[in-house]
């Protein structure tokens, strides 16, 4: 039984290519799965990504070192591993790792979702021997409805704001779900949204690749007195009750998120409205995906791993947690909620 992946001080370390897997340590070679600040980060020589993730990795890592692009299914031969990239569904150019060596595939997942989402190709089911799957939402009560719904009660929200004379601030990370909404929105309307500087220099690399979003306008190209009555923005949650929010007057914050499945989580971060949104499998997506792969074993990172891990052992699969330094998502809340267990 080949170990293809084993968990170092730097990383997630495949021996038989010699290279790591998002690593969080400084080495010679690196395969990222996207291009999320816990999983693509400085110090390593040369990485290996999505062609998507190219623009993403070159923006978010300005110092990086040699990045080689592979399309999806495209083999590469590392040492004495054969590595491909398939679609995690994840964000744009989100991938999973397929490592084949000594008879045996492991596949890493990296973040993913099993949801419909027109800003990045959908996930792909790739079978293997060994599965290592993040747990982000990896409990029962995170169970999500389709995104275009979701979207469609932010437009509700949005509207019903405007006929009160409110601007609607909606909170969510600049890259991936920031996209999500803006493309997701165009079921229900063409109008221009205004975002904050961090979210619309992500958008413009969307665009770029082709993606279709509602028009955008960065507020910092207007004039402080602007008015945003009746108006939707969007900004990271790194803005919220910051300086950057005193332009704007009768605002009703909101929050998209899949945190905001749980009761209390919104009232505790300080949102007026929460919108249960995420680009992370839910519980079912999590356990349709162990059994459709057809791996037996099961190792299980970050989120809610060690009761994933336990779960799938009482099902009968060879199943562990693993301790990583990925997080689920750039500023992602504190994962621990014992009320939704």
């Amino acid at each position: 039984m080949a170990q293809l992946i084993q968990v170092t001080p730097q990383g997630l370390y495949c021996p038989q290519g010699d290279f790591y897997v998002d690593p969080w340590g400084k080495v010679a070679r690196a395969v990222v799965t996207h291009g999320h600040s816990d999983h693509a980060r400085l110090g390593s020589q040369q990485y290996f990504c999505s062609a998507a993730s190219v623009p993403i990795l070159q923006h978010r890592l300005p110092q990086a070192g040699e990045i080689r692009p592979l399309a999806y299914g495209e083999a590469v031969q590392l040492g004495d591993a054969t590595v491909s990239l398939h679609p995690a569904g994840h964000i744009l150019g989100s991938a999973q790792v397929r490592i084949a060596a000594e008879g045996e595939v492991w596949v890493v997942t990296g973040d993913y979702k099993r949801c419909d989402d027109p800003t990045c190709e959908p996930f792909e089911v790739v079978p293997c021997d060994a599965l290592i799957t993040e747990a982000t939402f990896g409990a029962p009560v995170y169970q999500w409805q389709p995104g275009a719904e979701t979207v469609g009660e932010i437009y509700q929200w949005w509207m019903a704001n405007r006929r009160a004379g409110l601007t609607s601030l909606l909170f969510c990370y600049a890259l991936g779900k920031a996209q999500r909404v803006l493309a997701e929105l165009r079921r229900f309307t063409d109008e221009e949204v205004y975002t904050h500087g961090a979210v619309e220099a992500i958008t413009a690399i969307y665009r770029d690749q082709g993606v279709a979003m509602l028009p955008t306008r960065v507020t910092t190209d207007l004039p402080k007195d602007h008015s945003y009555t009746g108006a939707l923005i969007i900004a990271p949650p790194s803005a919220h009750r910051s300086v950057w929010m005193k332009r704007f007057k009768n605002v009703s914050t909101g929050f998209a998120s899949g945190w905001m499945r749980v009761r209390g989580h919104r009232r505790r971060r300080g949102y007026q409205r929460g919108f249960v949104l995420s680009d992370h499998a839910d519980w079912p997506g999590l356990l349709r995906t162990v059994r459709e792969t057809g791996a037996q074993r099961i190792y299980v990172t970050h989120g809610y791993k060690d009761l994933l891990a336990r779960y799938l052992s009482h099902e009968g699969y060879a199943a562990q947690s693993l301790d990583t330094l990925f997080t689920g998502d750039d500023t992602e809340a504190t994962v621990a909620e014992s009320a939704a267990i």
